[in-house]
């Protein structure tokens, strides 16, 4: 059984090098793929392996007393989720390109799973603003979602005005496993959004407790998987549409007719009409 972990964390790392070093060897060993960044700031990382290989890497990361409490996020893998493995050292784990920021003072507060599903039952008065790629947003969003309209994350501070009217509303920060929202909230508490939190764990976890709730669609991915349910959901409502003929569908392809290509959400009989410009994303 193979299985993609996805994790991350905000903290100081003093020799990324040497822990790139440590990681790639382990990760070798144990014929794992995927991706790593390590910075300064942190690490993020998802790889895919076989079930035990992947519990054995979990408990090399977690013997290092700085990784301990991080929580790992788990899926079905394919075993081609990935081609290659890659552990590079950047200077961001999530580029966002605003300079040193202090994550761990100046994030926003986290609300859980369970408490958002709670907020959604009482009919409470908030805003959902994804900080996802605006395709990402084509295949899944949240109920009372805002969408910024990021083609890259590091494109949120040039999209601000675009988003201003929400800033005295409360607002709930999404995105895929986390790491987007703890950095991309210190930059808004600064804009002045001043009732503003961030959802734990991101929206992996959210579809792993209320799957088919309040999230509607698949939850797209950065690995030849493309997307994921994350879970069984026997509810599931696709909310993609073709491009083209705006049928239901989820399937993931890139249009070159753009600069740097787009990726679009586009069903089987309009790809075939459209090969041309389409063509199967590229593997991560």
């Amino acid at each position: 059984m193979e299985i993609v972990i996805l994790f991350y964390k905000f903290i100081n790392i003093k020799d990324p090098q040497a822990l790139a070093r440590d990681h790639r060897e382990m990760c070798d060993n144990l014929g794992l793929r995927g991706r790593m960044i390590i910075a300064e700031e942190g690490v993020n990382a998802t790889f895919e392996g076989k079930k035990e290989n992947i519990e054995k890497y979990k408990e090399f990361l977690k013997k290092d007393e700085r990784f301990a409490d991080v929580v790992v996020k788990e899926s079905a893998g394919t075993g081609k989720a990935f081609p290659k493995l890659k552990i590079k050292v950047r200077d961001e784990i999530v580029k966002l390109g605003v300079g040193k920021i202090d994550v761990e003072k100046e994030t926003a507060d986290a609300l859980t799973a369970d408490e958002l599903e709670r907020m959604y039952k009482n009919n409470e008065d908030f805003v959902v603003l994804d900080l996802r790629n605006d395709y990402e947003i084509a295949g899944g969003k949240f109920e009372k979602t805002i969408d910024p309209g990021l083609t890259n994350f590091r494109d949120l501070p040039e999209k601000l005005d675009k988003i201003k009217e929400i800033k005295d509303k409360k607002v709930v920060a999404v995105c895929t496993g986390g790491i987007r929202c703890e950095k991309a909230t210190c930059l808004l508490k600064k804009e002045g959004f001043k009732n503003i939190y961030q959802l734990k764990d991101g929206i992996h976890t959210y579809m792993q407790k209320y799957p088919g709730r309040n999230f509607k669609g698949t939850l797209f991915v950065f690995d030849n998987r493309l997307t994921t349910d994350v879970t069984e959901n026997k509810d599931k409502i696709i909310i993609g549409k073709c491009v083209f003929c705006s049928c239901a569908c989820e399937s993931y392809y890139s249009d070159d007719t753009t600069r740097p290509s787009r990726k679009v959400v586009c069903c089987d009989e309009c790809f075939s009409k459209n090969r041309q410009r389409l063509r199967k994303v590229l593997p991560y």
